[in-house]
């Protein structure tokens, strides 16, 4: 087996790591009364009213999830709704040293236990905090997706099929399911033996019913994971997109654990769609949109050409 990629990478966090992330803050900040709200980052602070000196002695009497949001609820009504985006993470620290200086920290919260950081890594500053006062102001941000451990069977397919569109598009849009993005649909649809670019509306009710159990069942195992693997606040390079355990998402050309056969990646945007052709699509190669241009008629339809054609 190749290397796995375990450090920072531009995948956002997706429901387990945002789960984990909620319950630690939660550990950390309850009760807890605001000494300081401070953005190093003028861009990241995404409304004008209340201001963050507001919010200073109100305690936190919740920590709950919007999406791929961490959402802190103080006394008086006042919340403040954090969206790390694709590059940023959470950092606590007990000690809380001098305000840092450092490009990547964004915003910090000051209670007398310890400091919570949104830091963002990369030349892109993507992450968001909101400072509300109010509970309706929340749900201008709620985006309506179904979650898959409440909807019904037949809630989850009418969602599925509402739009034709590749599974793998439809499962990652929060407007349609709550939290499950780009590495986690993968592994979902890797388990149920889908291929990722099987249209919606060709998906009848047995299948519809296979892929909730997957997400189900694959979601729940990597929630317990990290509570279990990772005590204690998380750092960067814990929350990633790429973990050795994966079954095939950043994986690509190494084999698949459960036939053996190579682990193959669609390239699209900023992501990679990664997925065994075996156990996933029949034995077929699916179209790499870059590659198969470049390779045109030398394009390997199978996955015994490819291997023949890549390996070693």
């Amino acid at each position: 087996m190749g290397p796995v990629n375990l450090g920072y990478d531009v995948e956002m966090p997706e429901l387990p790591d945002v789960l984990l992330y909620r319950a630690r803050i939660e550990e950390r900040v309850l009760g807890q009364s605001v000494q300081e709200i401070w953005v190093r980052s003028i861009s990241v602070l995404k409304t004008f009213e209340p201001k963050p000196t507001e919010f200073t002695n109100h305690p936190c009497v919740g920590v709950s999830r919007l999406g791929k949001r961490i959402v802190l609820q103080f006394e008086g009504e006042f919340s403040a709704v954090i969206h790390p985006m694709i590059a940023g993470r959470f950092a606590w620290d007990d000690a809380k040293k001098p305000k840092p200086r450092d490009r990547d920290t964004q915003f910090g919260i000051d209670f007398p236990n310890g400091r919570l950081m949104l830091k963002e890594f990369g030349h892109k500053k993507r992450s968001q905090l909101h400072l509300f006062r109010d509970p309706e102001s929340l749900e201008t941000l709620r985006r309506g997706g179904l979650d898959v451990f409440t909807a019904s069977p037949a809630d989850f397919e009418s969602r599925l099929k509402a739009e034709n569109r590749t599974v793998k598009r439809r499962l990652t849009d929060p407007d349609a399911f709550d939290g499950i993005g780009n590495a986690y649909s993968d592994e979902i649809l890797w388990q149920a033996g889908i291929s990722p670019v099987k249209l919606t509306a060709s998906l009848d009710s047995e299948i519809c019913a296979l892929l909730l159990e997957s997400a189900r069942s694959t979601l729940s195992r990597w929630i317990a994971e990290l509570d279990r693997s990772i005590p204690g606040f998380p750092s960067p390079r814990q929350v990633t997109a790429f973990r050795p355990d994966f079954g095939v998402h950043g994986r690509a050309g190494l084999p698949c654990p459960q036939c053996g056969h190579t682990v193959q990646k669609i390239v699209f945007a900023e992501n990679e769609c990664n997925y065994c052709a075996v156990c996933q699509s029949g034995g077929v190669v699916l179209a790499d949109r870059s590659l198969s241009r470049l390779l045109k008629d030398d394009w390997p339809r199978s996955i015994e050409d490819w291997e023949q054609k890549f390996s070693g």
